[in-house]
């Protein structure tokens, strides 16, 4: 999401933000600039203790433009720039690299750790190779140069026979991708969308991603490869089994590619038939259990967290932050001498949903505290309203006094304007559902009401998009900025997520070669400005949780400032943001403290900052065009 030009009327919202296509990724894919930041490298360090240097910087009616809900602070700790840094290396290192560049047959590859034809910069330095990396490594760090924290570690040019035809939708110089949008004019997104419309068109996607991936063949090894991008428009909206199903029919049959980018946001019928028919995806539908990951392996790949995933965090939040002490950020006063009671709101949208919500009650059990209240509400408009006067008077009925809200981000509008209505003033507890915490949404909300929302978010502290975001990467590649500015922020997780698993892969390219690589990258950096993903087997989450096909490990906790000001995530200038947490700290399962919440503890708190902080700061390269 970006520039001013989201200024778009209603009618421009159809075709706006309809590339939030899977609605389940968006919290994430809106947070992290993904194409630079996975596997920048750096050790898993803990989450960092926050110094005055974190504190918010001031921010006004005039405050710089600040990057997409992308580049947006990350749901990580920040390690030192040192620590995610490459291996030490020296000049003279550097300057003793001859052009030895690896092939196949290359003798040093029985020791190596990676697939034939791949060498990273790591890898060399520990196997003492002389290795010629080319002109987009800085061989004095050991990374790409690129202008960003994030830079991806340098992989050698690839020089040899890359095998050829070697999986469905690979030549020796192409892979079929298949990128799936929404249709311009979906009436379901078209509600979602309504709040934050903007004027980016489907061609203006396609001209940005198009944009994006000559800069990810720029700076990660291909082994000779380009992608031959195919956008293909939804048949139906996105709710529509029959339409989903129909368009994975028509993708295998008519385009055989070797992957699908995106897909229908609010119906598994999608990712289902492309499982069916051995055709891998990336975010090609609403999230799921790790079960339906684990039956399908290698099949299908998530930037955000699942709702298994999500729940165990915010399980645990609660029950470390929360359980057994007063509500005292009701807006009710009388409920601060009470203790928390819990209710839950929720959007059924599938069988799946509704045992996601029994597993959260569970875990709820399992960390102290329960559920007294739980209702669910379908996606509908025509009965929102309705459903939202009977949900919030049987939280008000069962006396409780903090509603944790899992649902769409349009919802909390109708839900918060009948608690007042109502005239009941409980706590929000927000946690992580897609964009519900963006400040581009949440101006939407009763502000009286959602002056006592807190909780966590997937999304990372946000950062001036102008300075470190995808945004800015494509400016400072291509020289100009992205065709697509709004939306340029959901655009780019998945097809640089992509290319670091390519760049891993190496030349015999096959989805289990692909899967290999995915699994056996380390988790990217901590980070302030940027989520810590992983994907595979780390011990980061619980058995049943591994494998781990979903990208996002962390969360941070926030609250939300009615009185702040500054520029939203489409660059409007207003009154309301998100509060970060001793400067968008970040944590991982099993490091959420305990101990009340700092929630609406301004000391240390981040809204935007205008630069990236200590230990994030950017280097300086002028882009290989």
């Amino acid at each position: 999401m970006q520039p001013a030009s989201a200024q778009g009327s209603n009618s421009d919202t159809g075709r706006a933000l309809k590339r939030y296509g899977p609605i389940a990724a968006i919290a994430v894919v809106a947070l992290v600039v993904v194409g630079v930041i996975i596997f920048a490298g750096g050790d898993d360090a803990a989450a960092p203790v926050a110094t005055d240097d974190t504190a918010a910087p001031e921010t006004s009616g005039e405050s710089e433009t600040t990057d997409d809900t992308e580049a947006t602070v990350a749901d990580t700790s920040p390690d030192t720039a040192d620590e995610t840094a490459a291996p030490d290396t020296t000049a003279d290192d550097a300057d003793d690299a001859d052009d030895a560049t690896p092939t196949s047959d290359d003798e040093a590859a029985p020791e190596s750790p990676l697939p034939d034809g791949v060498m990273s910069y790591s890898v060399a330095q520990d196997l003492g190779l002389d290795v010629d990396f080319g002109e987009r490594c800085d061989t004095e760090t050991g990374r790409v140069k690129v202008q960003t924290f994030y830079a991806t570690e340098c992989y050698a040019p690839y020089e040899g026979d890359n095998g050829g035809a070697t999986a469905r939708g690979v030549t020796d110089d192409t892979i079929t991708i298949v990128w799936w949008l929404s249709q311009d004019q979906d009436p379901i997104l078209e509600f979602i969308t309504s709040a934050i419309s903007n004027d980016d068109t489907n061609a203006d996607d396609e001209a940005t991603l198009r944009g994006m991936i000559e800069y990810y063949e720029t700076y990660f090894e291909t082994y000779g490869r380009s992608v031959e991008l195919i956008v293909v428009e939804g048949s139906g909206i996105v709710n529509d089994e029959a339409a989903a199903r129909a368009d994975a029919v028509r993708i295998d049959e008519e385009f055989d590619p070797f992957m699908v980018w995106g897909g229908p946001s609010l119906t598994n019928a999608f990712a289902e038939e492309l499982a069916a028919r051995d055709i891998p995806c990336f975010s090609c539908g609403p999230g799921q259990n790790s079960e339906w990951y684990t039956d399908n392996a290698g099949l299908a790949y998530g930037i955000t967290k699942g709702p298994d995933q999500l729940d165990l965090l915010v399980g645990e939040y609660i029950g470390n932050r929360l359980a057994g002490e007063p509500a005292i950020h009701a807006g009710d006063e009388s409920m601060h001498e009470t203790e928390r009671v819990f209710g839950r709101i929720w959007l059924e949208s599938s069988a799946a949903s509704v045992t996601a919500n029994e597993r959260f009650e569970e875990n709820a059990a399992a960390n102290g505290f329960e559920i007294a209240e739980s209702q669910s509400y379908a996606l509908d408009p025509a009965t929102l309203q309705e459903s939202a006067a009977t949900v919030i008077a049987r939280m008000k009925e069962a006396g409780v006094t903090s509603v944790i809200f899992n649902g769409d981000p349009i919802a909390p509008r109708d839900f918060t304007n009948e608690a007042t209505a109502q005239n009941y003033f409980p706590e929000w507890i927000v946690t992580g559902s897609v964009l519900v915490d963006t400040a581009a949404f949440s101006r939407t909300y009763d502000q009286e009401q959602w002056a006592n929302a807190f909780g966590v978010s997937n999304l990372a502290a946000r950062v001036d998009r102008t300075v470190d975001s995808s945004y800015a990467i494509y400016e400072w590649f291509q020289g100009e900025p992205p065709p697509a500015p709004d939306d340029i922020g959901v655009i780019t997780p998945v097809p640089g997520t992509f290319y670091a698993f390519i760049q891993a892969a190496g030349p015999d390219l096959t989805d289990e070669s692909f899967n290999e690589a995915a699994f056996r990258l380390e988790p990217s950096p901590r980070a302030l400005t940027g989520s810590s993903l992983s994907w595979g087997t780390h011990g980061i989450w619980p058995d049943d949780l591994e494998p781990d096909y979903r990208g996002v490990d962390d969360v941070t906790e926030i609250w939300w400032d009615p009185t702040a000001t500054g520029p939203d995530e489409i660059d409007r200038d207003g009154n309301g943001l998100w509060q970060y947490v001793d400067g968008g700290i970040r944590y991982k399962p099993g490091e959420i403290p305990s101990g009340p919440p700092k929630a609406f503890v301004t000391d240390g708190a981040v809204t935007i900052y205008s630069e990236p902080p200590p230990g994030e700061s950017l280097p300086a390269y002028e882009p290989i065009r």
